[in-house]
């Protein structure tokens, strides 16, 4: 006998959001090569796909959140 599944069963995960190294460069206003470099030396995390990099949506906010500066 097949059951009913709850409505909480049945909502779709959250879909992570990827941006290229192109739009990360200029969300933070720096050079594709300066994403590279913070790809690279996993400061940032990145997807390979075929041969370019997709990088988190959220990492890219986790990572400007935490590289703040107050100069205050």
């Amino acid at each position: 006998m097949p059951t009913k599944k709850k409505q909480e069963d049945l909502t779709p995960p959250r879909q992570v959001q990827f941006l290229t190294v192109a739009e990360v460069a200029t969300l933070m206003r720096v050079s594709k090569m300066t994403v590279y470099r913070l790809v690279h030396s996993g400061e940032l995390p990145a997807v390979r796909v075929g041969k370019s990099f997709r990088v988190p949506e959220k990492a890219v906010h986790e990572y400007l959140d935490s590289a703040y500066y107050d100069v205050g």
